[in-house]
């Protein structure tokens, strides 16, 4: 289902601070990036601990958002219990969907070039670490303007923990009726309960 139009000045102010948001992550060197990732890592460790996660939803980096790949690849070899997914758009107007992935599994590429389980049945994880763009302190965030976590996690019962750098919190994202919130969110800085 397609979001419902905003009023076009409010999309314009929200487009602004998405790609402010955006500029600031690429100008981000190598190795503050990698710094700042690493600090990352360690906050969500503890958080996926205490929030015992057994099937972890998580995304392929895009556009200099934090690499949590190798993080990944750790987490699931400390407990072979443990599952990863990554989230598949099948229909552009739908729910995404998400598929079992382990390292060095064979990958397809979808339409933005991004990596995905060509196959395989759905599975729902319990966590979904989802990619921030612009955010703030009420869990709300920016993404790149598709809809697509909006409408997934409508269908979901997973605990959403958005991940992303400090560069990107705003006062406010102007959340509309359709946005849904973070329960977390997780930076450099730390893992921050989404203020109600």
């Amino acid at each position: 289902m397609p979001l419902p139009p905003i009023n076009p000045e409010l999309a314009a102010t929200r487009k602004q601070l998405r790609e402010r948001a955006i500029a600031a992550r690429s100008v981000m060197s190598d190795t503050l990036r990698a710094e700042f990732t690493a600090a990352i890592e360690s906050r969500l460790a503890l958080l996926l601990a205490q929030l015992d996660a057994r099937m972890l939803g998580f995304c392929w980096p895009f556009r200099n958002e934090p690499d949590l790949r190798n993080f990944v690849r750790q987490w699931l070899a400390a407990d072979v219990q443990r599952r990863a997914a990554l989230p598949v758009v099948l229909d552009k107007a739908a729910p995404m969907v998400f598929r079992e992935w382990w390292p060095e599994m064979p990958l397809s590429v979808d339409r933005h070039g991004i990596p995905i389980p060509a196959n395989g049945p759905p599975v729902v994880p319990d966590v979904v670490l989802i990619p921030l763009n612009a955010f703030d302190a009420a869990g709300f965030r920016l993404g790149y303007g598709g809809g697509y976590f909006d409408r997934t996690l409508a269908m979901l019962d997973s605990i959403a923990v958005g991940v992303g750098f400090e560069s990107g919190r705003v006062a406010s994202t102007l959340p509309q009726p359709h946005d849904r919130p973070m329960a977390w969110i997780v930076t450099e800085l730390g893992a921050f309960a989404a203020a109600r």
